[in-house]
Parts: structure tokens; sequence; C-alpha cells
């Protein structure tokens, strides 16, 4: 089981959470589709859950702040030094939506937007890595960074994260691999199978054991289907939505079909 106690490399994904207006109905949902377990925070963190496989924390749920918040899955990337980073978001055309801010001593956090307009976060890990469990079912195991100019998005987490690219063999020529350490972190590339005029923004998948089986979980507890499952080069793959129609997807090896 691949798990983490060290902080990871700069420009890595390392967190992924949510807030929701129904927290309840949340953790109903998720826990029957991704086979979460959840620990509550308590009052001091405003009630923020704890997303687990075991032991290990796995993403986040939390209230909606403001009825205009928008309802989606958040990705954090990686730093050694927020407020660096929070600059260097500004310099190169971003904006800093929020922070960065301390979360007691768990770390430091700032919310921003790219320089094409997509959402995404920036974790500065102190007493916590952010992801503690990777690559297994329930976990995180993919990052596409879906943007409507790919060509001026990687230039920003570039300038701001240091991501290399690299092609990524059976994918569209658009599409690449963004690098971190020479190591693949995730995809970007063009905003793929989403209705026209979607933003940029990025998409989280998460492994299952079975991809039908959570698809047919998501749309029982009330989710949608984005693109059913598939089998494709990297694996079966399905995008789905939650009841609240925050877009994630599922992840798990090729079936027959």
């Amino acid at each position: 089981m691949p798990t983490r106690d060290t902080p990871w490399p700069g420009g890595t994904p390392n967190w992924v959470d949510i807030s929701v207006p129904d927290v309840d109905a949340a953790l109903a949902f998720y826990g029957a589709v991704l086979g979460w377990s959840f620990v509550d925070t308590g009052p001091d963190y405003g009630n923020y859950q704890m997303c687990r496989i075991g032991e290990n924390n796995a993403a986040g749920i939390g209230p909606q702040q403001s009825p205009d918040q928008p309802i989606a899955w958040l990705v954090y990337l990686a730093t050694n030094d927020a407020d660096g980073t929070a600059k260097l978001i500004a310099d190169n055309g971003g904006t800093v939506v929020w922070g960065p801010e301390d979360i007691g001593d768990v770390g430091r956090i700032a919310v921003a937007v790219d320089s094409t307009g997509g959402s995404f976060g920036v974790f500065q890990g102190k007493q916590a890595v952010g992801l503690d469990i990777y690559n297994e079912p329930g976990a995180l195991v993919w990052e596409d960074c879906q943007l409507t100019d790919p060509e001026a998005g990687k230039a920003f987490y570039a300038a701001v994260f240091g991501f290399g690219y690299e092609k990524v063999p059976n994918a569209p020529d658009d599409y690449a691999g963004f690098t971190v350490n020479g190591e693949v972190a995730g995809g970007i590339g063009p905003i793929m199978g989403a209705p026209e005029g979607t933003p940029s923004h990025w998409l989280a998948y998460f492994s299952v054991a079975d991809v039908d089986a959570a698809v047919a979980a998501a749309q029982a507890g009330g989710g949608g289907v984005v693109m059913p499952p598939e089998n494709t080069p990297f694996g079966r793959i399905g995008v789905l939505t939650d009841p609240f129609g925050a877009a994630f997807g599922v992840h798990g090896e090729v079936t027959a079909e």
C-alpha cells in the first residue's frame, strides 16, 4: 500500500478537497462510491472531515463557506514556501483568491487561479504532509489540468512550480504529462469531454477496485455520469458528478467488455 509520511516535492499534487452545502449527504455518497470512512476534525477546524482509507488521509470534505462558493474538487500543489509561491502566482498572471493562511499546525495553504482561469490550491505541510496514501483504491491516482489555453497554462505552471513536460504515449499531441523532478505527476492539456464553454479546471481521479461498481454506486446515490466506464490505454476510466454537480474521475484495471 503506497503511503507517505514525508513532505511531497514542490509542485506535486499533495491534497484534494471539496466544500459542499450538505456534508452528511456528501459523506454518504463518497463513502458508498469510494469506500471512505470519515474523521471529524472538530469545531476548531470547521468540522472538516478527513476522508480515510484505514488510518490514512486520502481527501477532505468540508462545509461550503458561502452560497456562491464553487462546488468542485480542489487539487492542491505542494510547496515549501506558500508565501513565495503566492508571489510567483501573481507575477505570472495568476490570482491568489485566499491566503496564504495557517491552518493550525497542519500547514499553510492558499487558493489561487492560474493564468487561464483554473482554480487550484497550494499546500505547505507542517505537521501534515497532505496525502498519506496514493494509487490505492479510494486514493488519488491521477490529476488532469484541463485548460482553455494549454500553452499559456504550461508556461504558468512551469514558471510557478517548475513543471517539465513530456509526451504521453497513446495520448493526443496537445496533451502532455507534467513532471516534478523528472517524474510524471499528472497531465495537462485542453478541456476534454466537457460541455462547450467549460472553464479551465483540474480534474481529480480516484482509484477504485471496480470502476463499474463505483459508477453504479454513484448513480444510486444521486450522482451523474459524464463519461461511462471505458477501457483505455491507461486503464478503465469513468467520469462522474456527485449530487452537487462536482466532477471527478474513477480509475481501475481494464476489464473484459
